[in-house]
């Protein structure tokens, strides 16, 4: 008999460990390919975890509501569908459990090692939703390149997708002939989610599923499988709760069950915390999922409800008020419309609600100050000048003023670490490496904030290809994942459209955004301790720094400002890069 081995699935790049929440199937069930085994839960996500073959649930290693890390063993399918499962397939809590593969190997390493050795590479090909960013947690399909039945090189692109900070071309993982699209255009799904199928030129040899025969000596060495009992029998909620939506009860800390049994999935822990959700409060809810469980689906309709309910009924309350949720724009009363008025109603696009949401939690988030200086950029205009065409013409590369602001951001941010931070509940997290964000425009559509990674160790040549690369790359929508996750500050050049200053938004987490204005030539008294003042014509700049007032004071904003335009001033207009 041949058995499969199910594994706990990554969900993404910072999943180290997923949770059972719920068996679809039981040992002695009959299943088919890609039919849902069962449910999981991470930080981010629930998802069904699809079979990986057609058979025979054998055995289930890992009872529902337990943790287990990314890897580990959690049930056996017996692909053999003519087999019988005997009542030794049912997982004992007190004997230990040994997979065919394992005994394979511990009774038989000759016959086992022929056995693998005969495998070859699957003839299809997975592609799931990437990750493209570290808090990026689903992606919508906007457009397929490609159709069931045509053929697709390596790397080729196979589709565009969209998330919430980046519409990218995502490129084919192998090359061969599209089987299957199992997500159509318009769908948003989560990280990690199979999307489609891409069938290769290789072959499957089944290895052979004949028992080995134990070898003289052999000694058999299996490790005990952890069990845990069930939960306890859910009890049902009050029917009062479905009544009530909204109650504002005590924020108390959550736990990965409910007082009643009901187990919480980490997701649904996880959009409670950041909704002010306490423990009472969710055990109001009526949960959908198996045996009451609150899902995901459960908790988003129960705040879309609460945030439409009247302001009276949020006066009930057994305890302290639960934190102020935010107030969308659409709970504030519209004027009459005038007669003959014309107005035409065009809603947000997709980018546009995103940005919107980002800016609006940053504000609500940071404590925002800005700080104003004006540097005086005649030198770097005449180094620009100087060097631009003999630039181009080895480099590649245009030479933009992009690269020597980033520099000098640099510059200062060594002298300022706490620029160079985040805020984690009451911690600063001081980052040591220098990750810099760029603000690249896609027309008049919205932006966009690549990294450039590393900044610290590059000197301006560097910055200016890796700076030219990212922008590049977002305007032809080709950046990668790890290119929109990581930065430590933001560097913003309002000026390349025209304007003198701005005033930014802090990136978060973190803590300072600086934006360089419009480079404009103008009178200015030129001070000179022994020749005296005088009028010259210079090349001007304003330039603001936006930074968290939680942890960085005014007179650190103005510091760091004074580095900045002292690097900028001090360079060397003859200097040749």
């Amino acid at each position: 008999m041949a058995k499969v081995e199910v594994t706990m699935p990554k969900m993404g790049e910072s999943i180290t460990e997923g949770t059972v929440l719920e068996w679809h199937k039981n040992p002695g069930d009959s299943i088919e390919l890609d039919e849902s085994l069962l449910e999981i839960g991470t930080d981010k996500v629930d998802t069904d975890v699809p079979s990986p073959a057609a058979g025979v649930v054998a055995k289930i290693l890992v009872q529902a509501g337990e943790v287990v890390d990314v890897g580990t063993l959690i049930a056996l399918i017996e692909t053999d569908v003519n087999a019988s499962v005997s009542e030794e397939t049912v997982i004992d809590d007190k004997a230990p459990a040994t997979t065919e593969s394992e005994q394979a190997i511990e009774e038989n390493p000759a016959e086992a090692t022929s056995a693998s050795a005969s495998k070859e590479p699957s003839a299809t090909t997975d592609v799931i939703m990437p990750k493209m960013g570290e808090s990026i947690v689903e992606g919508t399909v906007l457009t397929w390149a490609k159709q069931v039945g045509d053929s697709i090189e390596l790397d080729e692109t196979l589709l565009e997708i969209a998330t919430d900070k980046v519409d990218t071309e995502v490129p084919s993982p192998a090359a061969g002939i599209v089987s299957e699209i199992l997500v159509p255009e318009g769908d948003t799904v989560e990280v990690g989610t199979r999307i489609a199928v891409i069938t290769t030129s290789g072959s499957v040899v089944p290895v052979s599923s004949t028992p080995a025969v134990p070898a003289p000596g052999a000694t058999r060495t299996t490790a005990p499988v952890k069990t845990t009992e069930p939960a306890a029998a859910p009890v049902e909620s009050p029917a009062a709760a479905a009544s009530a939506p909204v109650i504002a009860l005590t924020d108390e800390p959550l736990s990965r069950h409910l007082p009643d049994g009901r187990f919480l999935s980490p997701l649904v822990r996880s959009i409670a915390e950041k909704e002010g959700i306490g423990t009472k409060e969710l055990s109001a809810i009526t949960g959908t999922g198996t045996g009451g469980r609150v899902s995901k689906k459960d908790i988003l309709a129960y705040l879309q409800n609460r945030s439409a309910a009247p302001a009276a009924s949020q006066s009930i309350s057994s305890g302290p008020a639960a934190p102020p949720r935010r107030i969308l724009s659409a709970e504030f009363a519209l004027p009459a419309k005038q007669p003959g008025e014309r107005v035409e109603v065009v809603p947000m696009d997709r980018m546009r609600r995103i940005i919107s949401e980002h800016m609006t939690r940053s504000v609500a988030t940071s404590a925002h100050v800005t700080s104003f200086a004006e540097v005086d950029v005649t030198r770097l205009v005449r180094v620009r000048e100087t060097n631009k065409e003999a630039f181009m013409a080895r480099e590649g590369v245009k030479l933009t003023y992009t690269p020597f602001f980033v520099f000098a951001a640099v510059e200062a941010l060594r002298d300022h670490p706490i620029l160079n931070a985040s805020i984690v509940d009451s911690d600063v997290h001081y980052k040591k490496d220098y990750h810099i964000g760029i603000a690249v425009a896609l027309g008049k559509t919205g932006l966009v904030v690549p990294v450039i990674h590393d900044a610290g160790q590059k000197n301006i040549v560097g910055l200016a290809h890796a700076a030219a690369d990212l922008a590049t790359r977002t305007r032809s929508k080709k950046l990668l994942p790890d290119q929109l996750a990581g930065g430590t500050f933001t560097v913003t050049n309002v000026g390349s459209l025209g304007s003198i200053m701005g005033t930014p938004i802090i990136n978060q987490p973190q803590v300072g955004i600086l934006a360089t204005g419009a480079i404009t030539k103008r009178p200015v008294v030129i001070e000179d301790p022994i020749l005296g003042d005088s009028i010259a014509i210079r090349s001007m700049m304003y330039v603001s720094l936006s930074y968290d007032h939680r942890v960085v004071d005014g007179a650190m904003g103005s510091s760091f400002l004074a580095k900045f335009r002292n690097v900028l001033e001090s360079l060397d207009p003859n200097e040749e890069l």
